[in-house]
């Protein structure tokens, strides 16, 4: 026969809508402060309101005063409340719509520090939440569990309910498993000391409502979030000590109901408080903690630890359970221990701790980032997307915040002084949730099956094993007394004392008595043999029917052998379908890993980019401006090199017209020399030379009087010349100064690069610089060091003294006295000195041209022009 083709499932409609929502429930447990901390910034104004205040060491408003925030909440519990009123008012209803098919979220959140897990775990001889949950429910569905194994949970997020012939082979699979290894069952005389104490609840509390026509059993699985990667706390990773394996990272799916799942993740079937808490421990210490500054055992991962409630009805008998899939009911409840936010300034956290706090703080990030979106959708009405897939701790819990489940927060504080900042912002975060509304979940349907079947099946079997209890002896509806009547029927012996040798009523009384008795034994060994004949007919049809049941066990066993290896020949397909899943998932985690890669260095090569774009404009406007700058310097220097060609133009203008006036006034005075008739020449007047009168000769330009001696340039021997030897490091462009003074050192090395080999066998050094001065002429400077010897055989030179040779032009004027002044010392000056070719020869060579001195000074001669 043709298989069935089969269909794919429908994708299931949307979820029917609930107008009816219900706020997340927000509370706050102010923890008691400890021995070092005095300064407290909490106060409980109210069972509903704490007021926040500023420490001292905190800012002030502008108006001096500091400024009190006060924060509303559900229900405020005090430094002083113990477990068990924290856990009736938060998590009991969430442990009763649980039981009634209904899902829930719990989670802490706070600082570091702040008690968030003494809360969920609780401290020996005073269980946290999660204990108390646990014995609850235990002590709510203690009677009406299943046999283990009769609820199997796949990989797809539901679960399978198996008959009890499956549920006994798959408990026997498990028992031979567990033979080959010590045993380590939980029992409540070997408990782990460790936990043994968080365990023990006095009071035992129970839900009320719990269907008894059900069977229920409880799964439990430990979920760790550490640096965005999900890792499984109970996965038993077989041990190895070459090589050992780290734990593998879980992956998110979606399942047919559209809710989010840990795909892989292990669930363990419990029976027990005990069991359940044994297993959650041993997650525990798998856990990531570290010691920080703020706290020693600080967690370093987000814990989430999954309690699954699967339900499903007995038949119409009470006996069995219905293996209908849409019957049954399963319900989880997700305790949440968020692991605190944090500033690296103050757990000086370095290196993987670092790195640790920033994805904590990343992920809480995102927490608060889909709630102001939730937010802000329900309050004005938009439709932004809201980033659940930012983060693996809100992708995992999306589904309650879209109506799931309800949602409950218990922000944790810690009131010393020093954790204010960090407690203000997560009032602030608190304070933004409670304003967000949940739809409330939609009932499960009920299977509408009479209710009470359980207690009356119960019942009716109790009365039938009385029945049988009560049935002896009885044969085929035969009055179970007739054995008993027969041998009660038999008369007493009488008297057989012989009075005398007449008694003739003794011996025949006697004989009747027998004769009865032996009549009654005749009938007893009937009955008895009757009665042995039908045991012997029943042991028949017994042993007939044994070996009928014995052929159907037979047929039953090798119909289970066709069946196991059909089941092993499945389990070997889906073990290949799961390795060629497993390397589709790496491959895609692989393709994810590069895609990620390729982002980063797009991103990195993007903003080089624009990093190198922006330099580029800088780059452009700096030069730009450079130019502007330059150009405003051309423009300033051209128009400054303009100004000083016009002065020197008029300068030579002028100087040459004085040049021509003096030739003028020396043919003039020739002309009046040849034309003159007199024959007594003027003797020349005596001219003292006087400190005044000396002539100041430049360099540039020495006299020219005719037979005057030429100059003699003197050589200004150095001041710090002696005996010593120098280095004349003299550059090969230097120009020759023209001056009177000129640095002559005896015995030097004039070098134009200096070497070693100069420097070794001189113990001075000497360096000529040549500058252009602020008015345009050269300078020359003489610096001036000594020579010694470093530790690494080299030498060094120390500049000690600068000396400076200028060539400067005369800017001030001198004037010659006049002759008023003159008159006390010669007498009256006659026109015929001015006539003196020799006298007027040396006062025009004496004076400068274009200067204020000779008889040309009234009409050619202008004061100099000062620069601008």
């Amino acid at each position: 026969m043709k298989a069935a083709r089969i269909q794919t499932p429908r994708r299931p409609l949307k979820k029917p809508s609930n107008n009816l929502k219900d706020p997340v429930g927000v509370y706050c447990r102010v923890r008691p402060l400890t021995v070092e901390d005095t300064e407290c910034c909490v106060e409980l104004i109210s069972n509903t309101t704490i007021q926040l205040h500023p420490p001292d060491g905190i800012r002030v408003n502008r108006n001096g005063e500091f400024k009190e925030m006060q924060y509303s909440f559900k229900e405020v519990f005090g430094a002083f409340t113990t477990q068990k009123e924290l856990f009736n008012v938060v998590a009991r209803p969430l442990v009763e719509d649980l039981i009634h098919g209904k899902n829930g979220l719990l989670f802490t959140y706070g600082v570091t520090g702040s008690g968030k897990t003494h809360t969920m775990t609780g401290s020996p001889g005073d269980g946290g939440l999660l204990p108390r949950c646990l014995d609850m429910i235990f002590c709510s569905i203690g009677p009406f569990q299943a046999k283990r194994y009769v609820f199997k949970p796949d990989d797809k997020n539901t679960m399978e309910v198996q008959g009890d012939v499956d549920a006994l082979l798959e408990r026997q699979k498990r028992d031979a498993q567990i033979s080959a290894t010590p045993k380590n069952l939980p029992s409540r005389h070997r408990m782990d000391p460790e936990f043994a104490d968080m365990i023990t609840v006095p009071e035992h509390c129970k839900a009320e409502g719990v269907d008894e026509d059900s069977v229920y059993s409880l799964f439990v699985s430990y979920i760790e979030i550490y640096n965005n990667y999900l890792y499984d706390l109970l996965e038993e990773i077989p041990p190895d000590p070459i090589k050992p394996k780290p734990p593998q990272s879980k992956i998110l799916r979606e399942d047919s109901n559209h809710n989010m799942y840990v795909a892989g993740c292990t669930e363990v079937e419990v029976k027990s408080t005990e069991e359940a808490f044994e297993v959650f421990w041993k997650g525990q210490k798998k856990r990531r903690i570290a010691n920080t500054t703020l706290n020693r055992e600080s967690s370093r991962s987000h814990s989430v630890f999954i309690i699954k409630l699967a339900q499903a009805p007995l038949d119409a008998d009470g006996d069995n359970v219905l293996q209908t899939k849409d019957q049954t009911i399963v319900s989880q409840l997700s305790l949440v221990d968020l692991a605190g936010s944090e500033r690296t300034n103050r757990t000086k956290a370095e290196g993987s701790r670092l790195r640790e706090a920033g994805n904590i703080n990343q992920s809480l990030m995102t927490l608060r980032t889909c709630i102001e979106v939730l937010r802000e959708n329900q309050i004005y009405g938009t439709n932004k997307m809201v980033p659940y897939r930012d983060s693996k701790l809100t992708h995992l819990f999306k589904n309650y915040f879209d109506g799931e489940g309800k949602v409950r927060m218990i922000v944790c504080v810690n009131p010393k002084a020093d954790d204010y900042e960090e407690t203000l912002l997560v009032m602030r975060f608190a304070e933004m949730t409670q304003e967000v509304e949940v739809a409330r979940p939609v009932d499960k349907p009920i299977c509408g099956l009479t209710p009470g079947r359980r207690y009356r099946n119960q019942a009716f079997k109790d009365e039938l094993t009385k029945k049988l209890e009560l049935r002896g002896g009885p044969i085929d509806g035969e009055d179970p007394s007739i054995a008993e009547a027969l041998l009660q029927s038999l008369t007493p012996l009488p008297s057989v004392e012989v009075t005398d040798a007449n008694d003739e009523q003794t011996l025949p009384r006697l004989i009747e008595c027998l004769e009865q008795r032996n009549k009654i034994r005749h009938l007893a060994a009937e009955e008895l043999k009757k009665t042995v004949n039908s045991i012997r007919g029943m042991l028949h049809d017994w042993d007939s029917k044994f070996t009928a049941k014995e052929n159907y066990i037979q047929d039953q066993q090798e119909k289970l052998l066709e069946k196991d290896r059909f089941i092993n020949g499945q389990k070997a397909e889906t073990e290949r379908l799961e390795k060629k899943i497993k390397t589709l998932e790496y491959k895609i985690e692989i393709l994810q890993k590069t895609a990620n890669i390729y982002e980063e260095d797009k991103r990195t090569l993007q903003h080089e980019l624009d990093e190198r774009d922006q330099k580029l404009h800088r780059e452009l406007s700096d030069k730009r401006r450079l130019e502007q700058r330059m150009q405003g310097v051309m423009t300033d220097t051209k128009m400054k090199w303009e100004k000083e060609c016009e002065r020197r133009v008029q300068a030579k203008q002028l100087e040459m017209q004085n040049k021509l006036w003096v030739k003028d006034e020396k043919l003039k005075q020739l002309k009046a020399i040849v034309t003159e008739t007199k024959t007594e020449k003027p003797e020349k007047p005596a001219r003292t030379p006087r400190a005044r009168d000396k002539v100041h000769v430049r360099s540039a330009s020495p006299p020219s009087v005719p037979n005057a001696p030429p100059v003699r340039l003197r050589h200004r021997r150095s001041r710090s010349a002696g005996g010593e030897r120098w280095v004349d490091h003299k550059p090969v462009g230097s120009v020759e100064t023209d001056t009177v003074l000129q640095p002559h050192i005896p015995n030097a090395i004039t070098v134009a690069v200096p070497n070693e080999k100069a420097l070794a066998k001189c113990d001075k050094y000497i360096l000529t610089h040549q500058e252009l001065a602020s008015d345009g002429e050269i300078e020359t400077k003489l610096i001036k060091g000594e020579v010694f010897k470093t530790r690494g055989g080299g030498q060094a030179v120390q500049f000690t003294d600068i000396e400076k040779l200028k060539q400067e032009t005369p800017t001030g004027t001198r004037k010659r006295r006049s002759s008023q002044s003159a008159a006390p010392q010669q007498e009256e000056t006659t026109e015929s000195e001015w006539t003196d070719v020799e006298t007027r020869c040396s006062v025009a060579v004496e004076m400068k041209a274009g200067s204020n001195l000779g008889p040309g000074y009234q009409h050619h001669a202008q004061p100099k022009r000062r620069k601008p």
